[in-house]
């Protein structure tokens, strides 16, 4: 039994991270609506794959349908979000901040805002939270195992909002991971890159002790 009933997901993005979180939502009887950037066409080939269960469609349709919304595009584009439609929803953010892809970002690199907070920004009127950051998109399918198992590898996420942490823990358990809520998105950048918790495999207990050893990283 999951914990989370089947219901719909909106995915926003479609690359590893978001093609990979279609496969295991998917598997687990969700339905998914899942977009990128350059139309729903280009996703015909992934829909296919996922069966009756999936759907392309664009971020509007996609931040529509979802009764949650995961956001997995790259962080230089979070403004292209549509804000409206996801009034009210839980978004799960899954974004680090890679300046050689995204640019430099003032606000970053001077420790004044975090990569979730932006998008809190962005869309004041959701529930943002930060999740499936630190773990390769492959891993996703391949590293979860039964709650309860010696070891079990384990998920951070932090937000502003109790509702949304517990629904992001919810789903780590369903996909096979124990979970860490560290705290408000202002904390958010101790699970990103460079950190010791970034992608490395740990468990809860392991988790928590590199989650405390973070030290920002600001650029000159």
């Amino acid at each position: 039994m999951t914990n989370i009933a089947p219901t719909h997901i909106g995915i926003i993005g479609a690359g590893n991270i978001g093609g990979t979180l279609a496969r295991a939502l998917v598997g687990l009887g969700h339905r998914v609506t899942i977009a990128n950037s350059r139309g729903p066409e280009t996703l015909a080939e992934l829909v296919a794959e996922l069966g009756p269960n999936a759907t392309a469609g664009t971020p509007t349709e996609a931040a529509e349908a979802g009764e949650f919304v995961i956001v997995t595009v790259p962080l230089k584009a979070y403004r292209d979000i549509p804000a409206p439609p996801l009034a009210g929803k839980i978004v799960i953010d899954t974004n680090n901040y890679y300046w050689e892809r995204d640019g430099r970002i003032a606000e970053l690199d001077s420790g004044a805002a975090t990569v979730s907070g932006l998008l809190q920004a962005h869309l004041p009127e959701s529930k943002v939270v930060k999740g499936f950051n630190n773990i390769a998109a492959a891993a996703i399918l391949t590293d979860g195992t039964p709650a309860g198992t010696p070891g079990r590898r384990a998920l951070s996420t932090a937000s502003d909002f109790d509702d949304a942490a517990e629904l992001v823990t919810a789903l780590f358990d369903d996909l096979g991971f124990d979970s860490v809520v560290f705290g408000p998105l202002a904390e958010s950048w101790r699970a990103e890159r460079d950190q010791p918790a970034y992608v490395t495999p740990q468990n809860r207990e392991e988790l928590v002790a590199n989650l405390a050893r973070a030290e920002r990283l600001l650029a000159a």
